[in-house]
């Protein structure tokens, strides 16, 4: 019997463990070298899923930060605001609204300031508890948003002082995203648990409770993305963390590029990633975000993955993927998830996004395709797709551009 992760990498991972995952890599090379290997391994996937017993899944909605900053042309204040107004009354529980990032390098993401002070003085009005998440460079982004939290709450809380925030300390977090320029940071958010989340026509306050922080499954992203290895970029989290817990809040942590980069190639390490998750997971982080910012992961490399951190005793519960759909397989990754007890996912509403140090790679799964997917296969969200849909036509309009969702665009067709 394998030992169960207690808090430190190397006393739950063995150096036997550590072969077996190497073994298994080579493996799935095997596999999706040989003739419709892939596919029939998709095919006895997707059998599973359909005979297991429905579940609780959660979607993070990540289009107006993840998928808005790749956008050229500067997206208005107004637009954004109602774009995370519109997705809140579709039933997503957790919305990423903004960055605490420099203009210089990302210049969509500059309003993010306004961007919470509306949404904590004047939240959207939607049918349950919204978490709106933001994501911050380091501890200087940290301190002012949390300020800026802090002043909004303290203004609201005059204007109508009946209002008194939740106590969610002892709450599950939210989960990611891909990698940004100056963005690999942390990320603030307010969140519950979306299945105790009581129905209500009201709206109350986000409060911020959880900060995110950001790694990279191989050195040449982490030098390209952060300007440091993988060592230091841990290093830097300790502060964060530090000020995180010193406050309460919650810890999550992103790994990116788990399935394939754009500089190492396909074949990244899943023994790498299961270190990393486990060496986060030791830090103080509550939950670990798994991102294919490339697109390249396919259902061997998946189900490789989730062998590695099953084997070293990752919980399922303290694991969220992030999957993009370049060469069309996110969904296929999705279901292998699903299948290893997976139940949080990210997604983009009309597939926006991309990866600025990815070049090719597309945006997040569409969150209406990712939605077709899980109720087409039993899986409960408590999102209306056909709301969302229309939500993903509305922005592809105002953005000027093709709406890349499939399953959007045909809900949409159905109504004209």
């Amino acid at each position: 019997m394998r030992p169960l992760y207690t808090g430190s990498f190397v006393s739950h991972c063995t150096p036997e463990d550590m072969r077996t995952t190497r073994q298994s890599e080579a493996a799935i090379t095997e596999i999706e070298d040989s003739d419709g290997g892939t596919q029939d391994l998709s095919l006895e996937v997707l059998e599973r899923v359909l005979s297991r017993q429905a579940a609780n899944v959660r979607l993070v909605e990540v289009g107006p930060r993840d998928g808005l900053q790749n956008e050229q042309n500067i997206v208005p204040l107004d637009t954004k605001i109602e774009l995370i107004e519109r997705l809140a009354k579709t039933g997503l529980r957790d919305i990423e609204a903004g960055a605490f990032v420099s203009p210089k390098w990302i210049p969509q993401m500059a309003d993010s300031s306004r961007i919470l002070e509306r949404l904590i003085t004047n939240p959207p009005a939607a049918g349950r508890n919204v978490s709106y998440s933001f994501l911050v460079p380091n501890i200087k982004g940290l301190e002012n948003a949390l300020a800026i939290s802090t002043a909004a709450s303290a203004s609201e809380q005059q204007r109508t002082p009946s209002i008194t925030s939740s106590n969610n300390a002892n709450l599950p977090p939210t989960p990611p995203h891909s990698p940004s320029p100056e963005a690999m940071g942390a990320q603030i958010t307010s969140a519950q648990y979306p299945n105790d989340l009581p129905s209500s026509t009201s709206s109350t306050s986000p409060q911020p409770n959880e900060v995110s922080v950001f790694a990279a499954a191989t050195e040449t992203f982490s030098q390209k993305n952060t300007n440091c290895s993988i060592a230091t970029s841990l290093e830097r989290f300790k502060p964060v963390i530090s000020l995180a817990k010193s406050c309460d809040v919650r810890v999550r942590a992103y790994v990116s590029v788990v399935l394939g980069c754009p500089y190492e190639g396909p074949n990244v390490s899943s023994a790498k990633v299961t270190e990393l998750a486990g060496t986060l997971l030791e830090m103080g982080a509550d939950e670990i975000s798994l991102g294919d910012t490339t697109g390249m992961g396919t259902a061997p490399r998946t189900l490789n993955l989730h062998r590695s951190l099953s084997s070293a005793g990752i919980p399922t519960e303290k694991l969220a993927m992030h999957f993009h759909d370049t060469y069309g397989q996110a969904l296929i990754n999705a279901a292998v998830s699903l299948e290893h007890g997976i139940t949080i996912f990210d997604s983009s509403v009309a597939g926006l996004g991309g990866c600025p140090y990815a070049k090719g790679a597309t945006g997040n799964v569409a969150t209406e395709d990712l939605l077709y997917f899980l109720h087409s296969v039993g899986m409960d969200t408590g999102v209306d797709v056909e709301k969302v849909a229309e939500v993903g036509q509305w922005i592809s309009d105002a953005l000027g551009r093709l709406n890349g969702s499939r399953a959007g665009k045909a809900i949409s067709s159905r109504k004209d």
